[in-house]
């Protein structure tokens, strides 16, 4: 996926904004995430923690919820930042896999230096998909 400079670029900038929104009063780890949506709207989202940690919610899946509950089925283009650039947990990754294996995903840490740039198909070989449902 070939994404314009700009769209990167705000996409990226997006995601390092929002992880300010962040609610981790446990771990201290922010994530913002901002979702191109094929409609060319951007979906933000922070990950939202938990005192009985199993409700705690991703930043990206956030990102997807958001969008989904508004009609976007489609995605382009994620990108999440945290303090170190990590990547997607497997259940974020599950989920975006739902609506496509071609989402363009990019990783950056606090200081915007890019960590990782990849498919999510090469984040999830292998994924579980709806199309396995039918088979």
């Amino acid at each position: 996926m070939d994404l314009s400079k700009e769209v990167r670029e705000k996409l990226i900038q997006t995601a390092l904004q929002v992880r300010e929104w962040a609610y981790v009063p446990y771990s201290g780890y922010r994530v913002g995430a901002a979702l191109l949506s094929a409609s060319g709207r951007i979906y933000d989202g922070v990950n939202i923690e938990n005192a009985s940690y199993s409700p705690t919610v991703c930043g990206e899946r956030v990102a997807v919820f958001k969008a989904v509950s508004e009609g976007e089925r489609q995605f382009v283009a994620i990108a999440v930042a945290s303090d170190n650039g990590g990547s997607p947990c497997g259940v974020c990754r599950q989920v975006m896999a739902e609506f496509g294996l071609d989402l363009h995903v990019i990783g950056v840490d606090k200081d915007a230096n890019v960590t990782y740039e990849c498919s999510l198909r090469e984040l999830l070989p292998k994924a579980f998909t709806p199309a396995d449902l039918a088979e």
